[in-house]
């Protein structure tokens, strides 16, 4: 068998396991998914037991789980709790995080090349892991979990948007003007997406849902398929053009058909986190480099370092520009979910790594870090908030909660 076919092999087998130990272990305490894809996929990797090796079969299929990854991200934010003073808040928070995070990564990457990964990396928000811990604990609901809201997608959408500005290699001002002839392509998309849909679109919807036409999974790709190659024809990074198109997807489909919208997502999120995206994970799992994070030095150092500036250079604005109405704790547990980070550092990881502006120990540290904070923040955030007791971080009981996105 070739490599591609046994590895392929072994990383479905893994996406098969994940869910098991997950779920075994949930039962004590909440682990994310992708911390089990990441260990396993180590441990079938070069450092351990050297059974997989990836090569460009499952490379690019990596790359499209990760553009997968951000599509389902950009299709996470709801517009409609996110808005208001809350959102300057988060913004500004964010752009300080952004601030604080460049110069750190430039001091510890020793230049702007190497610091601009790092720094950029830092302000993320795990939006995806948090959401489906505020959805279990029933703080999803209520003042509190719309602030965790707003503050997690400028997390998210932030960093994509830095990522296409400081990372494309361009002049910025070359960079600028890509974003916004990019921008403005998007809003012409969100201004036809907001237009009712002629009568027959959402028949075809209806009527194909459960055959082999599958219109509205199909329409859904087509979508993503055209702003990844608007972003590429720009020479834009392509996820951004996945996250613009999981924007444009949710109000599609809310205007469209909002009776079947949950259903088409359940659809698309299959073949996202049933395939796409473990393959993406467990490929980070196999390449990431063990070897130089257990040896010691440098590399080990910089793990704890980092988890720390997730809470210094994310979590810092956060913690100053918090609604007043929120006390202490619920400042504390907004920090510590907002400090949550892994997705997007994988991502932005991997991008330096191929463009060898990274080192492999470097973006080892920096996954490594965020594996923590998945593990380890929002468990302390539920503490924290368990010990607040009634207040303006009341939620509504979980019984009134609705679905959500697995978690990344």
């Amino acid at each position: 068998m070739s490599h591609s076919g046994s590895t392929l092999i072994l990383i479905m087998a893994i996406a098969v396991l994940a869910p098991l130990l997950a779920y075994a272990v949930g039962r004590r305490i909440p682990v994310p998914l992708v911390i089990f894809e990441i260990l396993l996929g180590i441990l079938i990797g070069p450092d351990v037991l050297d059974w997989a090796h990836p090569d460009a079969l499952i490379d690019g299929l990596s790359q499209l789980g990760l553009t997968m990854l951000i599509f389902l991200a950009g299709y996470e934010i709801e517009f409609g709790k996110v808005r208001g003073d809350t959102l300057k808040r988060a913004v500004w928070a964010w752009v300080a995080a952004l601030a604080l995070g460049l110069g750190t990564g430039i001091l510890l990457g020793g230049g702007y090349a190497k610091g601009v990964f790092i720094g950029v990396a830092l302000t993320s928000t795990a939006l995806g892991t948090v959401l489906p811990v505020l959805r279990d604990s029933g703080q999803l609901h209520g003042r509190f979990g719309s602030v965790v809201m707003a503050f997690g997608s400028v997390g998210e959408f932030g960093p994509i948007i830095a990522m296409a500005l400081l990372l494309s290699g361009r002049a910025a001002a070359e960079s600028t003007a890509l974003l916004a002839v990019f921008a403005a392509l998007t809003a012409a998309a969100v201004f036809w997406a907001l237009r009712p849909r002629p009568p027959w679109f959402s028949r075809v919807i209806a009527k194909t849902l459960h055959s082999s036409g599958q219109f509205a999974v199909r329409f859904v790709f087509l979508l993503l398929a055209l702003m990844l190659g608007a972003s590429t024809a720009l020479g834009l990074d392509v996820l951004l053009g996945a996250f613009a198109a999981g924007l444009i997807t949710r109000l599609v489909l809310t205007g469209a058909a909002p009776e079947s919208g949950p259903e088409i997502l359940e659809k698309v999120e299959g073949v996202g986190f049933g395939f796409l995206v473990p393959v993406f994970f467990v490929v980070t799992g196999i390449e990431f480099d063990l070897d130089s994070l257990l040896s010691g030095g440098r590399t080990l150092l910089l793990l704890p370092v980092f988890l720390l500036l997730f809470l210094v250079v994310r979590g810092g604005p956060i913690w100053f520009l918090a609604p007043r109405d929120l006390d202490r704790r619920d400042r504390g547990g907004l920090v510590l979910y907002g400090s949550t980070a892994l997705p997007l550092v994988v991502a932005i990881t991997t991008i330096g790594v191929d463009d060898h502006e990274l080192s492999a120990g470097d973006a080892a540290a920096l996954v490594g870090a965020g594996m923590v904070s998945v593990l380890v923040f929002p468990l302390l955030a539920l503490k924290l908030r368990a010990r607040a007791g009634s207040g303006v971080g009341e939620e509504a009981p979980p019984s009134e909660a609705v679905s959500g996105s697995e978690a990344w």
